[in-house]
């Protein structure tokens, strides 16, 4: 086992105003052991970048989130997320996550898909009268998800520009103070509790008057858990599908064989938004480290007990080790364990929700116009911890 005390890298690798997943992950894939690298803010980490050992250190709970709240973690920007249920181990993580985990069954979410492709041709209708060029994020990509999680939640789907603001800080890697970012924070937890109240006042058929219930009636969470649930529910149940629509139109834009073939054949959606889901790497860097709690081997490389390890997914999704052709974008790929979604007891709540979203907005949207095309300049987002775009003219 290899233990290098060479100098850390620089990490993030990728840039924000692309999806191309920066060279250095191929490299660092292709050389022996875990790559040292150190982020912006927080201590130096182990690399992960390929996909056996990521799914090892993501699926094995001798690495815990919740010592990160201990550490000096890494992480892109001076501000400490309180990352809720993502920042908790078993048996807490286990106890909140199981509390919400019956409304985004497969079930329970494929109930709600008549109202997804109601709401994606609706969206559709007003871009077409509108006319071209519109921006697909603002009028299109945002909107699906955005409308989706406020209605299941149970948050009014008007306060969108309010909420906006304070998901983008929340999401943010810039140079926002430890200040700011906790002002922020506060100011999301300050509108989440207000809601709740509302919901106490007037209980409503949604997910945050079942999540009260368990509060008030079963005393299985915290008042401050319930808070941060809501948030983290509302944040991460639509910023990356809002990011990834956009970013997967880019792809097959940027794939005219893959997107002629999934034209042809409709059929094929749901494999092409998994293929997509791997392809795609959506992150700007690894995040969200893990901290051994005992001395392990990870790939030749003895982690030390103590010490972080970032999972780089985007990387281990082009692991040829496991994918044939990985830096081939094949719609038709079977067998497409990827990563997209995570793995082990964080595995992505909303999967099912992001799947569904996904394939209908996809779908539609490639029906509908036949000649879609970028018509003008993508203002990317920037400093975010996901990438995509921020603006994406289009004509059809």
């Amino acid at each position: 086992m290899t233990t290098a005390d060479t100098a850390p890298l620089s990490y993030p690798f990728n840039v924000a105003e692309s999806l191309e997943l920066a060279d250095e992950y191929e490299r660092a894939r292709n050389r022996p052991g875990l790559l040292k690298v150190r982020m912006a803010y927080g201590e130096p980490a182990w690399l992960v970048t390929r996909y056996a050992e990521a799914r090892f250190v993501l699926g094995d709970q001798r690495f815990s989130r919740a010592a990160s709240a201990l550490h000096d973690e890494p992480r892109q920007s001076e501000g400490r997320r309180t990352s809720g249920i993502l920042g908790m181990d078993p048996p807490d993580h286990t106890r909140l996550r199981t509390l919400v985990a019956k409304a985004f069954t497969v079930r329970q979410v494929e109930k709600l898909r008549p109202q997804v492709v109601a709401l994606t041709h609706e969206l559709l209708d007003e871009l077409e009268a509108a006319g071209p060029p519109a921006d697909l994020v603002d009028r299109f990509a945002l909107p699906i998800p955005v409308a989706v999680i406020c209605r299941l939640l149970g948050v009014p789907a008007e306060d969108r520009p309010r909420f906006r603001v304070w998901s983008d800080a929340a999401l943010s890697t810039s140079s926002l103070t430890s200040e700011e970012f906790d002002a922020n924070q506060e100011e999301l937890r300050a509108y989440m509790r207000q809601l709740i109240q509302e919901h106490r006042r007037a209980p409503q058929d949604d997910l945050m008057t079942a999540l009260i219930d368990a509060r008030d009636v079963g005393d299985r969470l915290s008042e401050l858990e319930l808070v941060d649930l809501c948030v983290g529910i509302l944040v991460a149940g639509h910023e990356t599908t809002a990011t990834q629509i956009p970013n997967f139109v880019l792809a097959l834009l940027d794939h005219p064989d893959q997107l002629a073939l999934l034209r042809e054949r409709p059929d094929l959606i749901g494999n092409a938004v998994e293929e997509l889901l791997r392809f795609v790497p959506l992150g700007s860097g690894a995040s969200q480290p893990r901290y051994a709690t005992e001395d392990i081997d990870v790939g030749g490389t003895l982690v030390r007990a103590g010490t972080p390890v970032l999972v780089a997914v985007g990387a281990a999704n082009r692991d040829a080790l496991r994918f044939d052709t990985p830096g081939t974008l094949d719609i038709a790929r079977s067998g497409n364990q990827h990563l997209g979604f995570g793995h082990g007891v964080h595995h992505c709540l909303g999967a099912p929700l992001a799947r569904l979203e996904l394939q209908e907005a996809l779908g539609a949207l490639l029906t509908r116009f036949p000649k879609l095309h970028v018509a003008g300049d993508v203002e990317w987002k920037s400093q975010m911890l996901v990438r995509g775009p921020r603006v994406l003219p289009v004509g059809w």
